[in-house]
């Protein structure tokens, strides 16, 4: 995995006394040796950061698939699980994470389950087993999920030296150390 700053994007951030610093995205791309790697969700450590404002939040179900199948939230999010498809659906999770059973719910209904603590939520659909989908909670408001070009963009990410974390369906975490300034970067492949 590479990690660099970008030179476009900058955001204000209050920095106290009515004062304002200007924080850079930080744009990385995730590989296995060549390969790129997509839906694979990077983060860095920094619990006390300041919160960020949060948008909604939804993974959807449609044409008996969940989307987006990988999904990253600061701990404290809700996420909306609409039924947008022409079936009923169960959404579940009883793996390591947020434990939680929506029941049965028809087309049109959304539920929703609020993510307490840090951790991997693996979702199914108890009707339809072919339904998989991945919740990344973390406890930090420097994350991203990698598209499928293998790229990812941190939004405003405060320079200084950082514990990173990257994983994705089917390989192992992966840690590291990066320092976030100008031209910085590090590459970590997955075996």
């Amino acid at each position: 995995m590479r990690l660099w700053l970008s030179s476009v994007g900058v955001v204000l951030a209050a920095t106290g006394a009515g004062s304002f610093t200007a924080y850079p995205d930080l744009h990385g791309i995730v590989r296995a040796g060549t390969k790129l790697e997509p839906d694979a969700v990077v983060w860095l450590d920094a619990a006390a950061a300041p919160p960020v404002p949060s948008a909604r939040v939804v993974l959807d179900q449609r044409n008996t698939t969940f989307s987006p199948r990988v999904l990253a939230v600061r701990v404290g999010t809700t996420v909306e699980f609409p039924n947008n498809d022409r079936v009923f659906h169960n959404v579940f999770s009883f793996h390591n994470g947020k434990r939680f059973d929506l029941g049965l719910y028809p087309v049109g209904t959304v539920k929703r389950v609020t993510f307490d603590h840090p951790g991997l939520s693996r979702v199914f659909c108890n009707i339809h087993p072919n339904m998989a989908a991945y919740i990344m909670v973390v406890d930090s408001p420097y994350f991203a999920v990698s598209d499928r070009r293998g790229e990812f963009v941190m939004p405003a990410v405060e320079p200084k030296s950082y514990t990173y974390h990257a994983w994705r369906p089917g390989r192992s975490e992966l840690t590291g150390t990066v320092l976030v300034e100008a031209g910085a970067a590090v590459r970590v492949d997955w075996p």
